[in-house]
């Protein structure tokens, strides 16, 4: 039985710089932080890559985890920067906001790069797209009624 989200994982190539755009810039609280050395079999396994050493952070917010991974001893591929939303695969994150005209204002003085001003996609819902600094794609949105966690019935 599927009970729901546990958490989201983001592969980043400089932990210190993730963790100061989604801690210090976006308000997440950090939570765990491990390393696991070459020769950890256990890694090896789940990731189905040899010899990787690394660190994982876990950083959360009251309803969202996200698992930060930095690898070390492999070479991972690099993203595109300005991978499109289109290309198959996780396409973004959407994080809830009270004010999205604020957040875009705050975040754009802060130096994140936006696809465009906050729109109005919908009765009662505004959203805008930007990119962290390693080119994943987040989605800010204002949205009556989907911005409370879900809470099961007891």
């Amino acid at each position: 039985m599927i009970l729901g989200a546990n958490h989201i994982a983001i592969s980043v190539p400089d932990m210190d710089r993730a963790i100061s755009f989604y801690c210090d810039l976006l308000g997440f609280q950090c939570l765990a932080d491990n390393r696991w050395p070459v020769g950890t079999e256990s890694a090896d396994k789940l990731f189905n890559i040899p010899n990787t050493s690394g660190r994982v952070v876990h950083i959360g917010t009251k309803n969202l985890l996200i698992e930060l991974f930095q690898f070390s001893d492999c070479e991972p591929q690099i993203q595109k920067f300005d991978r499109p939303v289109i290309d198959h695969g996780y396409t973004h994150l959407c994080l809830a906001v009270t004010d999205v005209d604020a957040e875009y204002e705050r975040l754009s003085h802060a130096g994140m790069e936006f696809h465009c001003p906050p729109q109005d996609v919908a009765p009662g819902v505004r959203t805008v797209y930007g990119r962290d600094p390693f080119g994943n794609v987040l989605e800010f949105e204002e949205s009556k009624g989907r911005t409370e966690p879900y809470q099961p019935p007891v």
